[in-house]
């Protein structure tokens, strides 16, 4: 069972996505010009999804896998060319779209528009979360993680954003120049703050690696959850 915060967040999202910035969001995970600013944050998703995409096994045949807030699809794509039988899903039917629009023929990919802890989606042997968890508070962020262990044999790799001075900042002068289409707020959270809640709500899990990516104006952390 999901929070009122996890529900309220969720669809914000949805509503942002599909009403309001899905023409944005597919310039700018296409290869099409864009602001230096864009850009920027076009390189370090790039860095960020090739990062997680190392924590991957290089073959991935007869591998399970769920991109939980697929976006676009770059990262399904990649993973479904390496063998993987993968299951993507995000709340916005607009980014879905594009994605199938853009992937290629023939690879093993379930497009799917919903929820991320949908439990019908079945069981998998690696989750990628990246980004799609930076919205939400830290509760309901570990309490997504520990929903999809229950359905996970191997890893969950998701992104948060790092509570650092710098990102402070730059939300903060964010807010000093509302826009109507702006997109619902980063939530940032503490590295060792998030790493002791998952290890209260999972003990039998642990974390393996982590990298951070600061590129200018975009800025993620990545953790990899070993479910036990």
């Amino acid at each position: 069972m999901t929070t009122a915060t996890y529900d309220r967040f969720r669809t914000n999202l949805e509503t942002y996505f599909d009403r309001t910035a899905a023409k944005a969001w597919e310039q700018l995970t296409s290869d099409a010009p864009v602001s230096g600013i864009r850009a920027t944050v076009r390189a370090g998703r790039t860095d960020m999804r090739n990062t997680l995409l190392g924590w991957l096994p290089a073959d991935m045949r007869g591998v399970r896998l769920l991109d939980a807030g697929c976006g676009t699809g770059a990262l399904a794509v990649e993973a479904a060319q390496r063998g993987a039988d993968v299951v993507a899903i995000d709340v916005a039917g607009s980014l879905v779209a594009i994605a199938q629009d853009r992937a290629p023929a023939g690879l093993k990919i379930d497009w799917r528009v919903g929820d991320m802890l949908d439990p019908t989606l079945g069981r998998f042997d690696h989750v990628v979360a990246m980004d799609s968890l930076i919205h939400y508070q830290p509760a309901d962020i570990v309490g997504a993680v520990a929903r999809l262990a229950q359905n996970t044999r191997g890893s969950i790799a998701l992104t948060f954003a790092p509570r650092t001075a710098l990102l402070m900042a730059m939300l903060g002068l964010g807010r000093l120049f509302p826009r109507a289409d702006k997109s619902p707020a980063i939530l940032p959270v503490r590295n060792d703050h998030l790493r002791a809640l998952i290890h209260n709500a999972m003990p039998g899990a642990r974390i393996g690696r982590n990298a951070r990516i600061s590129a200018s104006f975009y800025t993620s952390h990545a953790l990899e959850v070993i479910i036990a």
